[in-house]
């Protein structure tokens, strides 16, 4: 995060810098921190699918990365995408985990109809 604060006000960090990638770093970052944490923070409906479309366009930069720019990219820039996918993954888990373990279990509701009928 440092390095890329660095770029973005013009010093660059000494290695390799792919233009596009500390603005689009900056900006995800920024999204996250104003919209996808306070979705997460009230329970909204929303926070699931924001924070799997926050993953996927870090997957998809990382991708891209690896793809594209495998040959200039620095080691350090891979090296912080993987730790930024890495930490949207466990997002992704534990919202997982929380919506499961809040959903009813489909055994108890199908005797609860019965029982209402």
């Amino acid at each position: 995060m440092f390095a890329g604060g660095q770029v973005l006000l013009g010093r660059p960090p000494g290695w390799n810098v792919i233009g596009w990638l500390p603005v689009f770093n900056f900006a995800v970052g920024a999204l996250a921190v104003l919209i996808v944490a306070p979705l997460i923070w009230r329970g909204s409906r929303y926070a699931a699918p924001v924070v799997l479309l926050t993953f996927a366009a870090n997957g998809g930069a990382l991708f891209v990365l690896l793809l594209a720019f495998r040959d200039v990219v620095a080691r350090e820039s891979l090296i912080a995408m993987t730790i930024r996918l890495a930490i949207w993954a466990v997002i992704l888990l534990l919202m997982f985990l929380q919506l499961r373990r809040n959903r009813p279990d489909a055994a108890a509701v199908s005797v609860e109809i019965r029982r209402t009928l």
